[in-house]
């Protein structure tokens, strides 16, 4: 099974180097980067500032975002085809158009290391492999991509599904990184119990694990989707407090589907409900199936964090209706709902990609 014994790939044994030390550490800085700008992105949101730049790449004519009241009124005189939701007379603060200015400006940033990161797997190809260097490639195109949705965003007015479709690419960058380091470290430490699963116990998890992180995705888009439709106003299709708002709506488990924001209320309670059993049961599952093929626990663990997780959000994303008013939800909560929401993807699919780098080492094996 080991296939950097076989000649394949040359194995490194950093497992005693300090890990900030290893190669393998970038990707991981980059995810850090990368979930920043999902935290700055979702800061825009809960502050209602997705509209405060009505042009892209510039912020209302100019690089800055110290915009007056008068510059953004002669600025709507002079360009009236852009005159958002809001309308000519609304102005932002200087607040709310720094957030959306300060999300682009890191988007920016992290293109350098980006190209960089690119650089190093070319340079490390005998090393690491081209699957490696690939990933990384992948890292940029869905960089530029990115870029891409969130100019059509703004000339979108955020309209919902351009929201989401942003929020999933940022996700899936995000989690490339994550697959670009396990990548690295079945090369710097192929010892480790993660990279030496037992190809049975592979093949017959790894549909289950790809469906496990698949459900939390699809979710997280669901997520997105709710807090954007309307403008945000279909959180408050099934009321507020307990246990009318949550975990019930408008005070019944199966309420009436005529009012506004319910029906999209209750796909994402159901769905959330979905996701949980798809959770819980794979996790299960996949514990008994790893005692019977002697299966790190480590991998064992990471399973049951994404399903930890998912019940902490769960309760998270209750909070947010049982502590809001009508007209004065907590906004932070939101934030924290979207924040737990992409961790659990990043757990459930890091177990995806540990399986399938474990999927082709066997299969290098069985050719070999």
């Amino acid at each position: 099974m080991n296939v950097f014994k076989r000649g394949l790939l040359p194995p490194l044994h950093m497992g005693g180097l300090a890990w900030w030390r290893r190669p393998s550490t970038v990707p991981l800085a980059l995810l850090v980067t990368a979930l920043f700008i999902i935290i700055a992105g979702g800061t825009i949101r809960i502050n209602d500032a997705g509209e405060s730049c009505p042009d892209w790449p510039q912020c209302f004519g100019t690089w800055g975002f110290d915009i007056s009241e008068e510059q953004q009124g002669a600025y709507w005189e002079e360009h009236p085809d852009e005159i958002d939701s809001r309308g000519a007379d609304h102005r932002y603060t200087t607040f709310e158009i720094f957030s959306e200015w300060f999300h682009r400006l890191l988007v920016g940033i992290i293109a350098i290391p980006v190209l960089l990161n690119a650089i190093m797997a070319r340079k490390m190809i005998d090393t690491y492999g081209k699957s490696v260097y690939i990933s990384t490639l992948f890292s940029g195109i869905l960089l530029i991509i990115q870029a891409l949705v969130g100019a059509l965003t703004v000339y979108m007015d955020n309209i919902d599904w351009s929201v989401a479709l942003h929020l999933s690419l940022a996700s899936i960058f995000t989690s490339s990184f994550l697959f670009q380091h396990f990548a690295m470290r079945r090369i710097e430490n192929p010892d480790s119990g993660l990279f030496a699963i037992h190809s049975k116990f592979v093949s017959s998890s790894v549909k289950r694990v790809d469906a496990m992180a698949g459900a939390v995705f699809t979710l997280l888009i669901l997520g997105a989707w709710v807090s954007t439709t309307a403008g945000g106003q279909y959180n408050q299709g099934c009321s507020v407090g307990f246990p009318n708002g949550w975990p019930k709506c408008n005070g019944s488990f199966l309420p009436s589907l005529d009012g506004p924001g319910i029906l999209v209320q209750m796909i994402h309670r159901f769905g959330a409900v979905l996701v949980g059993l798809i959770l819980v049961s794979g996790s299960a599952r996949l514990r008994a199936d790893a005692r019977e093929y002697e299966v790190t626990p480590s991998f064992g663990r990471i399973t049951d964090m994404a399903a930890g997780l998912w019940i902490l959000n769960v309760l998270v994303g209750g909070s947010y209706i049982v502590l809001a008013d009508m007209d004065d939800f907590p906004e932070w909560i939101s934030l924290l709902h979207l924040l737990f929401g992409v961790f659990c993807f990043l757990v459930a699919v890091s177990a995806s990609f540990i399986l399938r780098l474990n999927a082709t080492m066997n299969m290098h094996t069985e050719e070999e």
